[in-house]
């Protein structure tokens, strides 16, 4: 009996553990002013070294985050906002354009994520589409230094609330860092060997769960610090065609419209034109065939006044 009380004592031991883990997020709330835990420990458990709630006072984060806590940059409201935009501007010469845009963004703190320029062809300049990373305290003042770089053609903004999405992770962060709290006390007092691999897995499952989740809390945190602009820059002879605001610009337009066409027109007619000789030459060859088989035919049927007469 004795030595059945103590193969099932550090089996209660491990329950037990389990069973704080699951309610350290009502635990949490136990701890006193100073960060301390005001709570009561198994009897020989080592109280943990940082205080749960030590990240909420500037603290340098918890086990198994190597990066600290994660503190994104809010609006005064204290609201997390995912801001994204497109925005098109003519310029005269795109290709150094993209390059003056680069620099008011990594000049502001920001940085450029994609870009792809296009050469010069025909008679437009080429052009350019940059994907800009623009902090977002100073992504106004930033698109106004870029709308000086031309004319702007177009500008759509939209902005997106997370803030609920990241009060859910820090949450599930902070229980997820008290679980393994207490698994890494239990851990450093288990002498079995059954104990201790059952101990290892819990902790290496909730050590996934817990990176994984600060992953998606780094990445909200970019997305919110960093707002998203599509920049693209074109020359004039691409700029996207105005409404005309008189007879005019009316005239004018439509003239270039009839031109457009008229060189559309005469470039299918230069595209189409072998491809018109090749079948041609098809049809005459198959028209001479033709009317030879016919004169063939009409050789070989017989004239009417070599025809036998009728019998009376």
């Amino acid at each position: 009996m004795t030595r059945t009380r103590l193969a099932l004592a550090p089996l209660a031991a491990i329950s037990a553990a389990l069973l704080l883990a699951g309610c350290s997020a009502g635990a949490e709330s136990g701890s006193d002013a100073g960060g301390g835990w005001s709570g009561e420990f198994e009897p020989g458990m080592p109280a943990p070294d940082m205080p749960v709630d030590d990240r909420d006072l500037g603290g340098d984060g918890s086990a198994g985050d190597e990066g600290g806590p994660i503190s994104a940059p809010a609006p005064g409201d204290g609201r997390q906002v995912i801001t994204t935009g497109w925005m098109y501007v003519t310029v005269e010469a795109p290709l150094e354009a993209a390059a003056e845009a680069a620099r008011i963004t990594e000049r502001v703190g920001g940085r450029v994520d994609g870009r792809t320029e296009y050469a010069p062809h025909n008679n437009d300049a080429g052009g350019a589409e940059l994907v800009l990373r623009i902090p977002s305290e100073v992504l106004q003042p930033t698109i106004d230094e870029l709308k000086a770089l031309g004319e702007l053609e177009e500008l759509s903004l939209s902005a997106s609330d997370v803030t609920r999405e990241v009060q859910d992770l820090d949450a599930r962060i902070g229980a997820l860092e008290a679980s393994l709290d207490r698994l890494l006390a239990l851990l450093v007092q288990a002498d079995d060997i059954d104990d201790l691999i059952t101990l290892e897995s819990v902790v290496a499952d909730r050590q996934g769960q817990l990176e994984s989740l600060q992953a998606q809390r780094r990445s909200l945190a970019d997305r919110v610090s960093l707002s998203t602009l599509t920049l693209t820059l074109g020359s004039e002879a691409v700029a996207p065609p105005t409404e005309p605001g008189t007879f005019l610009d009316g005239l004018r337009q439509g003239w270039d419209a009839l031109v457009t066409f008229g060189s559309a027109a005469l470039v299918l007619a230069g595209i189409m034109l072998p491809w018109l000789a090749v079948l041609g030459v098809i049809a005459a060859i198959v028209w001479v065939s033709v009317r030879a088989a016919r004169r063939r035919r009409g050789s070989r049927a017989p004239r009417a006044e070599d025809a036998p007469a009728p019998l009376p």
